[in-house]
């Protein structure tokens, strides 16, 4: 039975504003906001599937927006950087693009990209007119593609002295959808590569950088194509395993504490938080991004706390099944369809049984790789690692060691590797 005076449990709400106005709980992440600005100003973050990048990104987007300057009090009173402001709160214009938006194969997707981009680009006209040369919006709406707008908006937003914090949500949405299909391996490195479309995009930004560019967020899920877009673009840092940033999405075990405490004083729970914890923890904990941090806090899965917490709000009792099976088949399809092209299982399936036998295995984490390796072992190691299905757990021999990260993962793994086969 819901209780009307506690507050809303965020479960599946990835729009910050729309988490504080419905009085949602709010894992308070704004405190990393000054280590973000301190940050190269061209940050690139990989997370798994459904680990809060979004619910980040909008929420860097709503303290950065100028068009907020009035509403700052209303939408960050009461967390950490509502008491603490930097000095950049509100002061550029957003941009945004997500890339989950872009469909279309190889063959026909440059026209989804060119449609898409193009209307948030003629949006982002309309939005912050007021700081806008007048004939702004008509000097991008003669340009017919993404990358031509895209360069003409930055030549009008310099000219009007203002600037842009660009955003970038799954950027690597095109490469997942087609990572499983080889046969499209040619055409799509043609894409990222040299004068390919994809690529001159990324320069169009990095050109943009020079004039009304001044900050990028990029989030995905892993760093594939990432070298190849950005190349040559040698502006942008990628903190995925930088300490200072392993716990900027997920819930570490005293936020996840601080939560269950919270909604216990609204439920009579029938246990206590401590026994809450520990029957969760072998599901949702043990998250590790950056080797420097083994042996401190360890991560819970943000999106399955909560769908636990729903669950049990809800019935007063543990849930049947702990993982959240209504999303989990798709957080991990990118994996499950490589390792089960190796009918062979020599290569890919091969590292899963060993995983699934030995409990570790130690590589050199590959920080980035384009598509071709992507059957090399170690960059397939690497893959499963930041699509979260293994975490550090420490280092041997100069190598990082790596194991299965919580019972939710090993039941993919081993519908993944189909282990009867073994």
């Amino acid at each position: 039975m819901w209780n009307p005076l506690a507050k809303r449990i965020p479960y599946g709400i990835q729009g910050f504003e729309m988490l504080r106005r419905d009085n949602c709980y709010y894992v308070d992440k704004t405190h990393f906001i000054p280590e973000i600005e301190y940050a190269n100003k061209y940050f690139f973050l990989v997370r798994p599937r459904r680990f809060g990048k979004t619910l980040t990104m909008t929420m860097l987007e709503a303290y950065y927006d100028i068009n907020k300057k009035d509403k700052f009090e209303e939408i960050f009173s009461g967390l950490w950087i509502g008491d603490n402001p930097t000095p950049s709160r509100n002061m550029y214009l957003i941009l945004e693009f997500n890339f989950s938006l872009i469909n279309g194969s190889i063959d026909d997707y440059r026209q989804s990209f060119d449609r898409i981009c193009g209307m948030i680009i003629d949006s982002f006209c309309d939005t912050y007119k007021d700081f806008l040369i007048p004939e702004t919006r008509n000097a991008v709406a003669n340009c017919t593609d993404a990358v031509s707008k895209l360069k003409k908006l930055c030549e009008m937003v310099e000219k009007s002295n203002q600037k842009i914090y660009l955003f970038i949500d799954e950027y690597d949405n095109f490469t997942n959808n087609i990572l499983s299909d080889y046969t499209q391996l040619g055409r799509y490195m043609d894409e990222t590569h040299r004068t390919g479309y994809l690529r001159t995009f990324f320069n169009a930004i990095k050109d943009g950088s020079k004039t009304a560019i001044e900050r990028l967020f990029i989030t995905g899920v892993s760093p594939v194509t990432l070298d190849d877009l950005t190349s040559g673009f040698n502006i942008g840092t990628n903190y995925t395993t930088d300490a200072r940033f392993n716990e900027i999405t997920g819930f570490t075990e005293q936020e996840t504490r601080e939560m269950l405490t919270y909604y216990s004083e609204y439920f009579k729970f029938p246990c206590s938080v401590d026994e809450i914890i520990e029957t969760i923890r072998p599901w949702y904990d043990n998250y590790c991004f950056a080797e420097d941090c083994f042996g401190e806090n360890s991560i819970f899965k943000p999106s399955e706390v909560l769908y636990f917490l729903c669950r049990f709000c809800n019935d007063n009792e543990f849930p049947d099944s702990m993982p959240d099976s209504m999303n989990i088949y798709s957080d991990f399809l990118t994996p499950k369809m490589l390792i089960r092209k190796d009918k062979d299982f020599k290569y890919e399936a091969a590292i899963v049984k060993q995983l699934l036998s030995v409990g570790h295995y130690n590589f050199v984490l590959k920080d980035d790789f384009p598509p071709e390796n992507i059957a090399n072992k170690d960059v397939f190691i690497s893959l499963l690692f930041y699509y979260g299905l293994i975490t550090i757990c420490g280092q041997e021999n100069g190598l990082t060691v790596f194991k299965i990260t919580n019972r939710e993962t090993e039941e993919q793994l081993r519908d993944f590797g189909d282990v009867q086969r073994f």
